[in-house]
């Protein structure tokens, strides 16, 4: 994975719409929200789960379609939640999984690779913020 997919300018795949975006994000965060290690995260931080779907929904929109729809800041909120390689596995996990059993395997995969990259991307400034050095772990993982 030389390349970094966040930064091309095409859609992430052609199969992709935002009702399928819609499907996942929808069906990971029942999943999540039920899950015993990162479902009271999620509980704690999240008060109006509705307008949170939907600006999770609009930033996938962003990363797969390239719609411009999020205009909000990710990384910030993640900075102040007691998060650690164990929560980004689990979150990974779900997700992939979630991914793989909605989708064909090349539609998964185009999911799958931007969600480790955004997984490491959020970790590692974790780390920078607590002061510890973290190399990227997930999207070096081959799918």
């Amino acid at each position: 994975m030389s390349e970094n997919p966040l930064t091309n300018p095409n859609i992430a795949h052609p199969a992709v719409d935002d009702a399928a975006i819609s499907l996942l994000i929808r069906t990971f965060y029942e999943r999540a929200r039920a899950d015993e290690l990162i479902g009271p995260i999620f509980e704690k931080a999240v008060s109006d789960w509705d307008e949170h779907i939907g600006k999770i929904s609009d930033f996938w929109s962003n990363i797969m379609l390239r719609t411009s729809r999020y205009d909000g800041r990710p990384m910030r909120p993640h900075l102040i939640l007691p998060l650690e390689g164990a929560h980004f596995d689990r979150w990974l996990a779900l997700f992939e999984a979630t991914a793989r059993e909605l989708f064909a395997p090349d539609v998964a995969d185009a999911f799958i690779v931007r969600a480790r990259r955004i997984a490491d991307s959020f970790e590692m400034a974790i780390g920078t913020q607590r002061g510890e050095m973290r190399p990227p772990r997930h999207s070096l993982r081959p799918l």
